[in-house]
């Protein structure tokens, strides 16, 4: 009895260790990754100005002046993405830009009293513009962005003047990576992955995570202006999981109203996208949307805004002249290498 009583004991006090040494492991990883956060942040301070709208704070960038561009990134990423592809500048000569911080990225806040549809951010976004004075804008979103725009667009027709897609997932399909990367939203559980194991791991895939979404390309040079750890920051991981989630449901409900659309829209995609199947999904939308023009960029993959931004910026003039705001002023360079794009060439 007494062997069988210190027997139990043993392999207790083992349970114990092995727990004391787990919760010990997870301890450090926190405080590591504490680290790496704040001195991220403190290498890479806000570019921009804040708005207090509905609660939200929001952190956006803007340049330039002219007709408002209204510029949404996709998930993962920051709205400086835009910045570092060289678009935000380039648009900025001839238009008044303005690059948010979608809720929960870079440096915006994102309750989580709200769960952030992309009906739920559209609104959201236009009352910030509100605050900034803007009453109509040409709205360009990238990937995961590209459904705040629709939304935008299909729930306030009269302010959205017309639409630039990039890369977008516009159609439900399987996706085995989305509740993979579902993680980090879910709650108790999921503060305890971000906080400590979901940066480490993330981390160690980064490198082949970014050759996908550039791939066919090398990863531009550019897009390592912001470290990974700004984009591995505990917060910013939370808001990509809920997006992963929330993705094949947002795109369902979405789908069934892309008839209403009433705006001018361009949508561009690489046809050797690997994150999203531009066949499914561009040409499939190009297809149903009342007033819409596809453009297509042959061996490019899903950062279509690095690799030709002089084919976007083409895009947002096309629409800016439908929209009566001709302000772009193309040079003969930039318009030979649009074509040559759009050819294949």
């Amino acid at each position: 009895m007494n062997e069988r009583f210190y027997g139990n004991s043993g392999g207790f006090k083992g349970w114990q260790a092995g727990a004391l040494l787990a919760g010990l492991s997870l301890a450090a990883t926190c405080l590591y990754v504490r680290a790496k956060t704040r001195q991220a942040e403190a290498d890479n301070p806000p570019q921009g100005r804040f708005v207090d709208v509905d609660g939200v704070r929001l952190h956006y960038v803007e340049r330039g002046s002219g007709p408002v561009l209204v510029l949404l990134h996709g998930n993962g990423v920051l709205a400086n993405d835009f910045e570092n592809s060289g678009l935000l500048d380039k648009a900025a000569e001839h238009y008044r830009v303005i690059a948010f911080d979608r809720p929960g990225f870079g440096y915006s806040e994102r309750p989580r009293t709200t769960v952030w549809t992309p009906q739920a951010q559209a609104r959201l976004l236009h009352h910030a513009l509100q605050e900034l004075g803007v009453d109509s804008a040409i709205v360009l979103g990238h990937s995961w962005g590209t459904l705040v725009a629709l939304s935008m667009a299909l729930d306030l027709p009269g302010f959205v003047r017309g639409l630039v897609l990039l890369s977008g997932y516009y159609y439900p399909s399987w996706r085995p990576d989305a509740p993979l990367l579902s993680g980090p939203a879910i709650p108790v559980l999921g503060d305890l992955m971000r906080y400590t194991v979901s940066p480490l791991l993330t981390r160690m895939l980064w490198r082949p995570l970014t050759k996908a979404v550039f791939s066919p390309q090398p990863v531009d040079a550019r897009f390592h202006r912001t470290p990974a750890w700004m984009m591995l920051r505990p917060q910013q991981l939370r808001a990509s999981a809920a997006e992963s989630a929330l993705m094949i449901p947002a795109a369902a409900s979405l789908a069934k109203r892309y008839p209403e659309l009433q705006v001018p829209a361009v949508v561009i995609a690489g046809t050797r996208d690997k994150i999203v199947d531009f066949g499914h999904n561009s040409e499939r939308l190009s297809e149903r949307l009342p007033h819409c023009e596809l453009r297509l960029q042959p061996g490019v993959g899903h950062m279509t805004h690095y690799a030709h931004p002089e084919q976007v910026l083409a895009a947002v003039e096309s629409i800016a002249a439908q929209a009566g705001e001709t302000l772009f002023r193309h040079n003969s360079r930039d318009e030979a290498l649009a074509r040559a794009g759009e050819s294949g060439v």
